[in-house]
């Protein structure tokens, strides 16, 4: 039982340690607290009624005990998710926590090769998924371009002409009057493109002569 509580801590310093590499709230202690703690129930479970199992008329449900862990974490996962104010922030460490204390679960009951599987999954997702996630979301943020141009000069043709294939990617084009009479006000706006495409266009269109100025704005 005690090699398993080690065991159960070694997997959610594994976890901690990726979390406290970002300086999260719930980072390497939380973790190990957490996995921990759902090992010992597990053994609670599993081995803390065996004396009284054999009494007579003594029905009992180990498991139920067990249960708890799953329904109890979200307590503390809240708490690291309402900690962070307005911005809602912490939902994938409030994950992890709940992923370890299911290791802890699975250590306890001694499903030791689940349970490191599951270790490796959790710090494979965490730490290996994040660059890919944050590469489609930047993908799938909304760009800006605000420009001033001398009235007349820009169309969406001309900018047609620059952004070539990208040209799909345009969801609003939108021309006003400046506050010098010869000049214009254009915003555009791109949908599921990179900063670093957004970038490019406005350096093209920094180049074109009647372009005074260029400002990109992520959305």
């Amino acid at each position: 039982m005690v090699a398993r509580l080690a065991l159960a801590a070694l997997f959610g310093s594994v976890v901690g340690l990726e979390r406290e590499r970002l300086l999260w709230a719930a980072g390497l202690r939380t973790h190990m607290l957490v996995c921990v703690g759902s090992c010992l129930i597990m053994l609670v479970s599993a081995f803390g009624f065996a004396d009284v199992l054999g009494t007579k008329n003594v029905v009992l449900d180990p498991s139920r005990i067990a249960a708890q862990v799953v329904s109890g974490i979200g307590f503390l996962g809240a708490g690291t998710i309402l900690l962070r104010g307005e911005v809602v922030k912490g939902l994938t460490t409030a994950a992890s926590l709940w992923g370890v204390a299911a290791i802890g679960l699975a250590v306890g009951a001694g499903l030791y090769v689940p349970a490191l599987a599951t270790t490796a999954l959790v710090v494979g997702i965490l730490a290996g998924v994040k660059p890919f996630e944050e590469r489609w979301r930047d993908r799938m943020r909304t760009h800006t371009l605000r420009l001033t141009v001398r009235r007349g000069t820009l169309s969406i043709d001309t900018l047609n002409g620059v952004t070539g294939a990208r040209a799909s990617r345009v969801r609003q084009f939108t021309v006003r009057p400046a506050e010098d009479p010869a000049c214009e006000e254009v915003t555009v706006e791109f949908v599921r493109l990179s900063r670093t495409s957004v970038e490019t266009i406005a350096r093209q269109l920094r180049e074109l002569p009647n372009v005074i100025s260029v400002e990109t704005v992520a959305g």
